[in-house]
């Protein structure tokens, strides 16, 4: 396949691809931890806690916009690699 053959010979596509991959899985992993952390804030009932959660809460917001704008960002940069490739040139 074409296609893939072209991408497949760009190796700063998919060192970028990685990276960023990398990049959204540790943002992730963070709010995977944030969200045990509320968890356990919630269940502890403690009002110290629950004010905790608030920072925590709006941390997770900021992390979810991040995630999605990275995603956009490799679509972005994927789209333009593969076009890059020659597949908007005719013939």
């Amino acid at each position: 396949n074409q296609d893939s053959d072209d991408f497949d010979g760009n190796p700063e596509a998919w060192a970028t691809l990685d990276k960023n991959f990398k990049h959204v899985q540790s943002v992730l992993d963070r709010n995977r931890m944030l969200i045990q952390q509320v968890n356990d804030n919630h269940q502890s009932k403690n009002p110290d806690n629950m004010v905790k959660n608030v920072a925590l809460i709006q941390e997770l917001n900021g992390n979810i916009s991040k995630v999605v704008s990275l995603y956009s960002d490799m679509s972005s940069n994927f789209s333009t690699s593969f076009h890059n490739n020659g597949h908007h040139k005719e013939g």
